[in-house]
């Protein structure tokens, strides 16, 4: 049997083990989670950067002119939607997203990209091909602009514009 002295120390050497593979596992699990959430965000571009990767990917442009708070469809698009990890997952996959911040000065390529599209300083969403022309409907009817949407709503909505800028 070994002495007093010498169990203890291996009794602390085995909790110091055991805490480093209580932290080790804890601090892997965190990584995981967090990188399991960082992919179900949507990643925002700015115009510019946008436009170019559209180009280069050949993928449809999500365009939001965005006010943030305050502006009731602001808020419930993000919240409601952009903020769901399904929606967040496939905006990221199929379409290049682009944010022009409202509330900041724009640039002038971000006023004269507004201008084309009427949109007199309110938030407005539109999706463009990867020309930069906007999509339509299969009605010829321009795609650009959602008033109230839940998120199932407007993941049909997102295949039908993934659909239609297939087909140009």
């Amino acid at each position: 049997m070994l002495p007093d002295h010498i169990c203890v120390k291996i009794k602390k050497r085995e909790v110091n083990k055991m805490q480093k593979i209580s932290s080790l596992f804890l601090i892997l699990t965190l990584m995981i989670c967090s990188s399991a959430t960082a992919e179900a965000t949507v990643k925002w571009l700015t115009l510019k950067q946008g436009v170019k990767k559209s180009k280069i990917e050949k993928k449809p442009m999500i365009v939001d002119f965005f006010y943030g708070k305050g502006c009731p469809r602001c808020e419930e698009l993000q919240s409601g939607v952009y903020d769901e990890p399904s929606i967040a997952k496939k905006i990221m996959d199929d379409f290049i997203p682009v944010r022009i911040d409202l509330r900041e000065e724009l640039t002038k390529e971000e006023e004269a990209f507004g201008n084309r599209f009427d949109y007199k300083n309110e938030c407005l969403l539109i999706f463009l091909d990867s020309n930069g022309e906007v999509i339509k409907d299969p009605l010829g009817k321009r795609l650009c602009f959602i008033e109230s949407v839940d998120p199932e709503q407007f993941i049909r909505y997102l295949d039908m514009i993934k659909a239609e800028a297939g087909k140009k």
